[in-house]
């Protein structure tokens, strides 16, 4: 009887210190297991080699083998992403704090210009947290059947025309002009296609580029062009060549049907998957994301830098004239909610495919409790 007893209690053991190593290797950029608890997994490996385990410890491992708790939160690995742009410049403060180990979640981050790129990862499941377009999150509920909620609204409206060509100085006043702009397929498309509907301009020719560091490039070769450019590539454009000036803010065009309904760019989406499995993990990142949008804010210099270090925007002093411009929020629960919603009504409206054929269904938000 003790000799199966012990077999048992071997086999659990190794097994805790095979898993405790795995976690070990897997970290995240923040989060390193704490040098103590490496270091007890192996005597606690060698002493099967001279010990039978009492009826308590028996009774441990029992316990042990029988339990389904999640891991914490703060040992749970988030992989998130996010765009280059006003997304990401959000969280370059929680970024930094992870590589110096200062947050408290474990995350992974990734970065890309595409949101078609983050798109397909986190449908894929290799990303857990995405910050993407708010019309693409509605898109990927109904591709995924409810595979994804949304979590927060990460930016408002960061879009500008940006022209050297005086007389451009309203929604109306692209009649008959060609305007360069990105986003295909993506809110910047249905945005102003709404827009340039509501105000019953049919002759605006959109030519779409896929960057709008490519943009900028065009503008400062010929400040003639007419382009439709988010923050913080709207500053970048203004300051390299002075011929260069804002002609309008499409959300103050959107503000002026008042319908009731606002203009948003970005909303943070989770997998469901992961929500269900990791709901603690999801709350701390919403807390650490929340914080971290505070920290742009309040701290421009800063978060400025950090915007230059990661390769957002160039240079510091171009990131901290358009931190203030670019609508970096973080909104959560019944606002989240409510602003959302108007936004992919007005949508579907003007095109359902815009928003996936339909608008999402109540269990689409994430409220938390």
């Amino acid at each position: 009887m003790m000799r199966s007893i012990s077999k048992r209690m071997i086999t659990w053991i190794m097994a805790a210190a095979l898993a405790a190593a795995a976690l070990t290797g897997c970290a995240a950029l923040p989060a390193q297991q704490p040098a103590e608890q490496t270091q007890t997994a192996e005597p606690a490996a060698e002493s099967t080699q001279t010990a039978e385990p009492t009826a308590e410890s028996t009774q441990a491992a029992a316990s042990a083998e029988e339990s389904t708790e999640p891991a914490p939160a703060d040992q749970v690995t988030v992989r998130v992403g996010s765009l280059k742009g006003p997304t990401t410049m959000g969280l370059v403060n929680l970024m930094r704090s992870a590589e110096e180990g200062g947050a408290e979640g474990a995350y992974e981050f990734t970065m890309s210009a595409q949101p078609a790129e983050i798109a397909a990862q986190i449908a894929g499941g290799d990303l857990d947290i995405a910050l993407l377009p708010a019309n693409l999150a509605s898109n990927l509920y109904h591709k995924t059947k409810g595979g994804v909620k949304v979590i927060d609204i990460n930016t408002l409206g960061v879009l500008y025309c940006v022209t050297g060509e005086e007389g451009v100085n309203s929604i109306e006043d692209l009649a008959g002009k060609k305007v360069l702009m990105t986003g295909q397929g993506a809110t910047p498309e249905y945005a102003l296609n709404y827009l340039l509907e509501a105000y019953g301009i049919t002759d605006c020719e959109v030519e779409f580029k896929s960057e709008a560091t490519e943009i900028a490039a065009l503008l400062k070769n010929d400040p003639a062009q007419t382009a439709i450019l988010p923050q913080p590539f709207v500053t970048v454009a203004t300051k390299q060549n002075e011929a260069l000036s804002v002609a309008f803010s499409l959300t103050d065009a959107w503000d002026a049907l008042d319908n009731g309904s606002r203009l948003l760019t970005g909303a943070t989406i989770v997998r469901s998957a992961f929500l269900d499995e990791h709901p603690e993990a999801v709350a701390l990142f919403l807390k650490e994301h929340a914080a971290s949008t505070e920290a742009a804010l309040s701290d421009i210099d800063g978060t400025a830098q950090l915007v230059a270090d990661y390769g957002i925007i160039e240079k510091a002093p171009i990131a901290a004239a358009a931190i203030p411009n670019c609508s970096i929020v973080c909104i959560t629960g019944e606002e989240m909610k409510s602003a959302l919603e108007g936004y992919l009504a007005v949508l579907l409206a003007q095109s359902p495919e815009s928003v996936g054929g339909d608008l999402p269904a109540e269990d689409f938000y994430y409220i938390e409790k």
